[in-house]
């Protein structure tokens, strides 16, 4: 967790005034544990949040301007509260700009404008969600700031209607629901088409989840990520001749797909639907693993993810798939797989805790052999979704 103390004082920098009236908030990042592209397909995914995030330091100003600062970067900017827009110079800040487009879109009129200063613990482009914690933790300030109900639901569909519409990633609901909505020790079940969600209990014993970054860049926006959802929505066109009612793939049982595939002409079109099927069916045989503490079943569940997601879906790259090359040659590792959009960004892996330096040690060693890059580990823990920290 972030220096309070240490923040307190980089604010007062740059706003001036003392600490008082100063209020504290933290988002975490998240991972997908399994689940991978199903969020905007309608299925389920199984996502849980981190106990490093985004922190966000808050106070009202004497006027209706929204004052943005970053320990991350040196950009900064001061806005009216009443009319933001997006302009590509602003950078990250358009992030929180979109999310006070939103409240103000649904409604909410500010008394007051504010002074808030972030601090990112998330790699940026690493595919943990830095996008979705800035969100989630600036929508939660903000409304606890105007003494406004903070439905972590309600936050989350907002948060993911400003980064589609404001900032123009059409990413699904994952990120910002496991943001909002994560709890310690805890995954969450999440139907993505219904929002209907559980918190499973994930008690891995002697095995930590660790994560591990190709600082291979990856943005959202530029990648394939539109397209896949292009041809997504291709499959589900030709699946209506026998599904007229069909909207998303995840309404499909995998049953039902597999006995109406052929309607799909494309190779490709099919192989991407075919991935996205048998994900959803994964992630729910990965909960009967859990219920039975069959650790080794998931994360064999984890490599088949991570194969498919190579060979079907196509969207792991050289980085990714050398990183999770190398570290199923660890001895003590259960399984391994990218984690998030693809295509650069970060693995997770079910690792014994006898087995830890080990792997960080050969897997960052092989990883650079085959692509130049140096890899970053975290050996993480689940810790809670956005709340205020004082």
């Amino acid at each position: 967790m972030a220096n309070l103390a240490a923040l307190t004082d980089t604010f007062i920098e740059q706003y001036g005034g003392s600490a008082e009236g100063i209020a504290v908030f933290h988002a975490p990042g998240r991972v997908n544990l399994i689940g991978e592209h199903t969020d905007y397909n309608g299925g389920y995914v199984f996502p849980a949040a981190l106990t490093f995030g985004t922190t966000l330091l808050i106070r009202k100003r004497e006027d209706n301007k929204l004052g943005l600062a970053t320990t991350n970067f040196p950009s900064s900017g001061t806005f009216s509260v009443e009319g933001v827009e997006y302009d590509k110079a602003d950078d990250w800040m358009n992030y929180p700009k979109g999310i006070v487009n939103e409240l103000l879109q649904q409604g909410v009129t500010f008394g007051s404008g504010y002074d808030i200063l972030y601090h990112g613990e998330i790699p940026n482009g690493s595919g943990l969600s830095s996008s979705a914690s800035i969100e989630v933790v600036t929508a939660y300030a903000l409304l606890s700031m105007e003494n406004l109900p903070t439905d972590t639901v309600k936050i989350a569909l907002l948060s993911q209607k400003s980064e589609n519409e404001f900032n123009g990633v059409k990413s699904g609901i994952m990120d910002q629901f496991a943001v909002a909505n994560g709890k310690k020790d805890h995954a969450i079940l999440l139907m993505c088409d219904t929002l209907e969600y559980d918190l499973v209990p994930f008690q891995s014993g002697s095995y930590k989840l660790v994560i591990g970054n190709t600082n291979k860049r990856r943005g959202l926006v530029d990648s394939k990520y539109n397209e896949r959802r292009a041809q997504c929505e291709q499959a589900v066109s030709d699946l209506r001749s026998a599904h007229p009612e069909l909207e998303l793939l995840g309404q499909l049982s995998l049953e039902q797909f597999n006995a109406s595939k052929s309607l799909i002409k494309d190779d490709l079109i099919r192989n991407r639907a075919e991935h996205v099927m048998e994900e959803i069916d994964r992630v729910l045989r990965s909960m009967d693993a859990l219920k039975s503490n069959d650790l080794a079943a998931f994360g064999q569940l984890m490599n088949e993810s991570h194969d498919s997601l190579r060979d079907l879906y196509e969207v792991t790259g050289a980085e990714l798939d050398a990183m999770v090359d190398a570290a199923r040659g660890v001895d003590g590792v259960l399984g391994s797989r990218m984690t998030g959009a693809g295509f650069g960004g970060c693995t997770v892996s079910l690792v014994h805790e006898d087995s830890i330096e080990r792997f960080q040690e050969e897997v960052g060693r092989k990883y650079t052999e085959a692509t130049g890059l140096t890899a970053d580990f975290y050996v993480c823990s689940i810790g809670n979704g956005v709340e205020r920290l004082q």
